[in-house]
């Protein structure tokens, strides 16, 4: 039996490219579709495990993993109209066709685009009521019918990222059933470099075939980029309704996510119609939480203007806003569909706001990549100067192919960790490191995320080193590359005991019912659970911190460390209960 890949290479291998050229449009498409060839193609798409390992090992294999997302895509191919439909075969054809500059499918499938009669017909109507020959017609008649029974993912799918299953047991009687639902979706997630340029095709393809985008957008990046925004997607002809919200700390509230939820509904968006979040980490948590509401499960891509968002809140399937004092209490598991981050948005970006963003990355390189935590020894303050290569650098400098293999090798290692535990049905997760107290005094300190985490992760280096899980030039190795990169190791909230044991206490029942902090064990680049710690030990532990925090540079305390530091208002404001669960709801 041939694999969907193989079966992907034969047909256009066999296909008369000279057909696509046809001046007849109309008949051009006849032909195509009418090919004897054209139904086991068409049979290979729908019928392919795109959601199993072995699909996407079969293409990265072949080194055509380009081809690997629009290969899932047309598994729903049936419900597609043509332009849609001739748009993913282009994609297909060129990611699997590699020496073709100008591949034939995709100047067909802009003929189809272009065509107001045939454009928007879905491709399982022209099969069964357009195509010439009767018999083909009545095959696909039968085949939408059976599908419709054995397979209705495949032809009446509510979008195309996800799919689902369940199997039922019960008693004779029915009086007591027992179910097991299991749900797949897909993601991709990619390094793109000036992706508004009007060359770079990756929103345009994504959008034009839908014939609209709809952008949630962070106010400082509109401020910035907006102009660059809407000329992007008016050089491509692709309406935009552009939804611009300030995006600090403290809007990150359900109050926001409300507003975002009232605009979906005003702009009727449909739960196939990916929604584009344009801004860094506090608008990808917020609007995607909206789009996880909105109707119940509403895709969206992300593209991300920060490191934050680029490599960690971006591709992240927690969706999240503040809520009742604590951070991202409420949420729900919803990752985007794509997720792409240009490091070309640095250039603009506040020291702070970077210093800040590679705290994600010295985080999940700590735990989880030894390669990685040493290319950010060597990049240091370089990869600040640089904004990640964009300014004062040029292509041959190292630090340009540096920045892109630091950000990649973060994007990879933190997909990696969080898409094997999707819903965070264990708390074994690496990248939860740096997130253990620091949810729970962040706010309450003014701290700016990143600087928050970097003293968890401190703190937590120092509790490894205590329960003997590394020696001490790890511990010092990933204390300095802290202090080195400006981020703080120490803040006064540290001595609040009240406010430290009840960051201690909420992340316990977050977890679970466990502690199961995880922090560096053995070796930088490995992960360990740290599930035991009274508050005595607690406590000791954080003033035997105290005292070596206070040998490093400016005491252990960062640069920039607050929000008020880069602009943003006082997050502690948010800190107010939203509502008091003692007091009566009145209305």
């Amino acid at each position: 039996m041939l694999t969907s890949i193989d079966a992907i290479h034969a047909y256009f291998n066999r296909q008369d490219k000279s057909v696509l050229t046809t001046s007849d449009l109309r008949e051009a498409v006849d032909t195509v579709l009418g090919d004897a060839a054209f139904a086991p193609f068409l049979q290979s798409l729908i019928e392919a495990p795109v959601f199993s390992a072995e699909y996407g090992e079969a293409f990265a294999a072949a080194g055509a993993t380009e081809a690997i997302a629009p290969g899932r895509m047309l598994r729903g191919a049936l419900s597609l109209p043509l332009r849609q439909f001739f748009a993913l075969v282009g994609q297909l054809a060129t990611a699997i066709d590699r020496g073709t500059a100008t591949n034939p499918w995709t100047t067909f499938a802009e003929r189809i685009h272009a065509s107001v009669e045939l454009a928007p017909v879905r491709l399982s109507t022209y099969l069964v009521a357009h195509v010439p020959d009767a018999s083909i017609n009545a095959h696909y008649r039968e085949l939408v019918e059976r599908l419709t029974i054995e397979d209705p993912h495949a032809i009446f799918p509510t979008s195309p990222y996800r799919q689902c299953d369940g199997r039922v047991e019960s008693t004779p009687d029915h009086r007591h059933v027992e179910a097991v639902m299991n749900l797949q979706t897909f993601a991709s997630i990619r390094l793109v470099d000036n992706v508004l340029a009007h060359d770079e095709t990756t929103l345009r393809d994504i959008y034009r075939p839908l014939g609209r985008c709809i952008a949630l957008v962070d106010k400082t990046v509109h401020r910035l980029y907006g102009e660059q925004i809407e000329r992007y997607f008016r050089g491509h002809g692709i309406p935009l309704e552009l939804l611009v919200y300030r995006a600090m700390e403290i809007d990150k509230g359900l109050a926001t996510v409300e507003r975002m939820l009232g605009d979906f509904k005003r702009l009727g968006i449909s739960r196939n119609e990916p929604v584009l979040i344009v801004g860094g980490g506090v608008l990808a948590d917020t609007g995607g939480l909206a789009c996880a509401l909105y109707g119940r499960s509403t895709p969206y891509v992300m593209l991300a203007t920060s490191i934050v968002s680029g490599i960690d809140a971006g591709p992240s399937p927690r969706t999240c806003c503040d809520g009742f004092g604590y951070k991202n209490l409420l949420g729900a598991y919803h990752p985007p569909v794509l997720c792409l981050t240009d490091r070309f948005f640095f250039a603009t970006l506040h020291e702070g706001w970077l210093r800040h963003g590679v705290a994600e990355i010295i985080k999940i390189a700590a735990v989880t990549n030894a390669e990685l935590f040493a290319d950010l020894e060597t990049a240091k303050h370089e990869l600040i100067g640089t904004r990640f290569g964009t300014v004062e650098c040029t292509p041959s400098d190292a630090i340009h192919d540096l920045s892109q293999k630091i950000l990649g090798g973060a994007m990879r290692s933190y997909i990696e960790s969080e898409y094997d535990n999707l819903y965070e049905t264990h708390q074994c997760r690496p990248h939860a490191y740096g997130h253990t107290w620091s949810p729970g005094f962040e706010i309450e300190a003014g701290l700016l995320h990143g600087h928050a985490v970097a003293i968890d992760m401190g703190f937590g280096a120092y509790l490894s080193l205590q329960n003997g899980w590394i020696d001490r030039l790890a511990f010092d190795r990933i204390m300095g590359i802290i202090s080195a990169y400006g981020l703080s190791l120490w803040h006064d909230v540290l001595d609040d005991v009240d406010v430290m044991w009840e960051s201690h206490r909420k992340i316990i029942q977050k977890r679970g019912g466990n502690l199961v902090a995880p922090l560096p064990r053995g070796s930088i680049g490995t992960c360990g659970y740290l599930n035991e710690l009274s508050r005595d030990a607690f406590f000791a532990s954080l003033t035997a911190y105290r005292a070596i925090c206070m040998t490093y540079p400016r005491g252990g305390r960062g640069i920039d460390p607050l929000c008020s530091d880069v602009g943003l208002e006082e997050p502690s404001a948010m800190a107010a209960p939203l509502l008091r669960f003692d007091e009566p709801i009145t209305r």
